[in-house]
This record gives C-alpha cells, sequence and structure tokens, in this order.
C-alpha cells in the first residue's frame, strides 16, 4: 500500500453495505410509496443512496423477517416488458403505522448518519 493508495480511498470510499437493520428500514420507507421487488429496491438504493449499497442476502434475509412479523406480504405479478413475474412485497394495511416508524428511522439515519 502507497500513501496514494490511502488518499484514494478517502477521495472516493467505496459504497456502504446496509446491516439487516438499516435494510429492513430503508425497505420500510420504499413499500410505503408501493409495492416494490427485490431487485427494485436494491437499484433504487443505489439510485437515490449512491454511497450504499443493499445485498440480495441482507434484502431478503430483512423481506423474510418483515414476511414472519407479518407486516409484509408477497404475492406473484407479471410486469409488462418483463419475462417472469416478479415477487411483489406489500405492507399489511394494519401494519401501516409500524412501517411507517420503520421508514422514519431511515430518514434520521440517512440525514444523520
Amino acid at each position: 500500500m502507497q500513501l496514494e493508495d490511502i488518499y484514494q480511498f478517502f477521495s472516493s470510499p467505496p459504497p456502504t453495505y446496509l446491516n439487516p437493520e438499516l435494510a429492513t428500514c430503508y425497505v420500510a420507507s420504499v413499500l410505503l410509496e408501493g409495492d416494490c421487488y427485490g431487485s427494485k429496491l436494491m437499484k433504487s438504493l443505489e439510485q437515490e443512496y449512491p454511497d450504499y449499497r443493499l445485498s440480495d442476502t441482507v434484502l431478503y434475509r430483512c423481506m423474510r423477517s418483515l414476511e414472519q412479523e407479518q407486516v409484509v406480504t408477497a404475492y406473484w405479478q407479471r410486469l409488462e416488458g418483463r419475462g417472469r413475474p416478479r415477487h411483489m412485497y406489500c405492507i399489511i394495511p394494519e401494519k401501516r403505522t409500524q412501517v411507517e416508524s420503520l421508514a422514519q428511522l431511515w430518514k434520521k439515519y440517512i440525514n444523520h448518519p
């Protein structure tokens, strides 16, 4: 390692990968806007928050957890222009307040990391 490598790292740091807790709060914030599928959640994060990434392992672990907690549910939907159906996630209406609370944690984190 050379000093230039250190300066390069700090001038252009690699993205930060979300842990399961942050991923859950991020997902909650997106699902409040409407139903969504996994790969779109990952791409949306990258586009809206370029300093962050979400691995598929963490994402699907968080989605399973939200389903087990009965906060979200999933269904299959064929999207226009897509070959195979997508596994769509949506908020269970009775849990909307809880999802809003999780989304607020994400917004708080993003504004004050």
